[in-house]
């Protein structure tokens, strides 16, 4: 009997919930539909799935569809609007692929630098306190609180030459201790 129907009389019936009257439009019109998607995507699951995709969004809004031409017109303008769909959530999908490999590869960058910046912190502050007890209190008050020589004597009442002699001692106790890159960044960069 639903085979004798015309499209509008099966859409009408759509409307109506009648799954026979969906069946028919499946039937009658899945194949040309799947030549239709095969033509734009150029891959034979992708057609396939696009053009499910179409009749299950079909049978989803059977009550409110608008057919405002004819049933072939709609479903051949909802597989390329699937497919444009498609494409934007490809495109998405490479995006947030793209955006989040680089920023694994940046965070593992990160995460090294700030490793090593961690053990390269822990070997100075080690050799810094194994200096005797004034040196290290005047190498940290010049090179860690940037006090100036005549400061650190003013600070801890000694002349400006001890607290000078002291640095020396402890650059050349430091210099011995740590490797040079590590040596050149913690005394020159100031």
């Amino acid at each position: 009997m639903y085979s004798k129907l015309n499209d509008i009389a099966l859409a009408d019936l759509l409307k109506k919930g009648d799954s026979a009257a969906f069946s028919m439009i499946y039937t009658r019109h899945r194949g040309l539909l799947y030549i239709y998607a095969c033509k734009i995507v150029k891959d034979f699951d992708l057609a396939e799935d696009l053009v499910q995709e179409v009749f299950i969004s079909i049978w989803d809004k059977r009550e409110t569809i608008d057919f405002k031409t004819s049933i072939s017109s709609y479903l051949y303008s909802a597989v390329r609007y699937k497919f444009f769909d498609f494409v934007d959530k490809q495109k998405v999908k490479s995006d947030y692929v793209q955006s989040l490999q680089l920023f694994l590869d940046k965070g593992e960058f990160l995460t090294d630098d700030y490793i090593a910046e961690r053990e390269l912190a822990a070997l100075i502050e080690g050799e810094i306190a194994r200096l005797p007890k004034k040196m290290r209190e005047i190498f940290e008050l010049s090179r860690q609180m940037n006090l100036k020589n005549t400061q650190i004597a003013e600070k801890l009442g000694l002349s400006e030459k001890t607290v000078r002699n002291q640095l020396s001692l402890a650059i050349k106790t430091l210099r011995s201790k740590l490797p040079m890159s590590t040596f050149v960044l913690l005394f020159f960069h100031r």
